[in-house]
């Protein structure tokens, strides 16, 4: 399993962090009124002030300031989704803490809202940001242009590519944490097992996935997991959805009790802050639902009991790298970065409350296929329709 002391170290830095920071929206259609506001001590001009904390201001004499301002733009769905945007703003965390940066944010409302915002960062001269985090494949579209337009900004995305001289890219094996999290799924549903709150059904052998938006990303998560359903268990059945929203918690409940009702026993969900929805929905039903992005019986702790595990993205590590890059002046503009689980870029990390219950037999062989993936003895699909 992968190592999460840094996620854990930094949880509850987190958690004071953002009862802290200010952060201001954008609206569809006013793009002219997005602010910027700082996060970790600001220029001060602008009355944001800032916590202090370990980092420099520029206004003081003597001071060097920081070691560079990073501009965050996270995905559709927001802070407090316990899952891929919190993930980042860990890593933003991170940075702040380790490198002597300073970071502001902004939360998009739609996916319009994305370039306004990339726009904002790339032509503020005061101050001037060093790299522009683009969080989440959506921002793809909008960054291609906006890298076009200001060939000096360093940018980054994580979750695609964008061919461009000043932008870094981030991608990760999700398919191949997603075929751990297949297996177990397909493991447990064949056997009599309960844990918590949940329990599977001795007459049904059936999991679940839901995803937010379809399209190629999401794919992957789809792909890895019915193939290692399939490698476990061949008669397993795997329904999907898609809800087509990373912020819909109730179409992830209806989703997700439809499946439930229909004799799934585990539904593994890759959809953000919808997927709290199918957490609502396992518990509602007394079935097991798997998390994603974070460990999300910590980041959903109100869940913890019917949430086996999740498959943990370290997009916070893309964060951090693209920072201490652009610190250390060696910012690859260009760069492709593919993190698997050779790179413990993902994992599959059982949950705080059930993990200890699922049987050594399961853990073991998730831990043989784990290896046999890494050494190229399993290939994984990517596409949902070869799984």
């Amino acid at each position: 399993m992968c190592d999460t002391e840094v996620f854990n170290a930094y949880r509850h830095r987190w958690w004071d962090m953002s009862q802290r920071r200010r952060t201001f929206i954008s609206s569809v259609g006013t793009a002219t009124a997005i602010g910027l506001a700082g996060c970790l001590g600001g220029d001060g001009g602008d009355g944001s002030g800032g916590d202090g904390g370990d980092t420099d201001s520029d206004g003081g004499d003597g001071d060097s300031g920081p070691a560079a301002r990073v501009g965050m733009v996270y995905a559709t769905g927001g802070l407090g989704d316990g899952s891929f945007n919190d993930q980042a703003q860990t890593g933003a965390i991170r940075s702040a803490d380790e490198l002597n940066i300073e970071y502001d944010e902004s939360q998009p409302e739609a996916v319009q809202d994305f370039g306004s915002l990339q726009q904002q960062y790339a032509q503020s001269s005061n101050p001037d940001y060093d790299l522009v985090c683009c969080i989440g494949f959506l921002q793809a579209d909008a960054l291609t242009e906006t890298a076009s337009q200001y060939p000096e900004q360093d940018f980054m995305i994580v979750d695609s590519v964008v061919e461009a001289d000043n932008v870094g890219s981030y991608v990760f094996g999700e398919h191949q944490g997603s075929f751990l999290i297949g297996l177990m799924a397909a493991k447990l549903t064949s056997q009599d097992f309960s844990a918590g709150t949940g329990s599977t059904q001795s007459d049904s052998t059936s999991v679940g996935f839901v995803g937010g938006v379809e399209g190629d990303l999401i794919g992957r998560f789809e792909a890895g997991y019915k193939a290692g359903v399939k490698h476990a268990e061949e008669d397993v059945d795997v329904q999907t959805a898609y809800v087509g929203d990373f912020n819909d918690p109730s179409g992830g409940q209806e989703a997700a009790l439809s499946m439930y009702n229909s004799g799934a026993d585990i539904v593994y969900h890759a959809a953000g802050n919808t997927g709290t929805g199918v957490f609502r929905a396992a518990q509602e039903a007394e079935r097991f639902a798997v998390g994603v992005d974070r460990d999300q019986s910590v980041t959903k702790s109100d869940f913890s009991d019917v949430i086996l595990a999740s498959m943990v993205k370290r997009v916070d590590n893309a964060v951090y790298t693209s920072v201490e890059s652009v610190v250390n002046d060696n910012f690859d503009g260009g760069a492709v970065n593919t993190l698997g689980l050779e790179q413990n870029g993902v994992e599959a990390v059982y949950g705080q409350q059930l993990g200890s219950e699922i049987p050594q037999g399961v853990k073991d062989e998730v831990s043989e296929v784990r290896q046999s993936i890494i050494d190229g003895d399993i290939s994984v699909p990517t596409d949902p329709d070869n799984a």
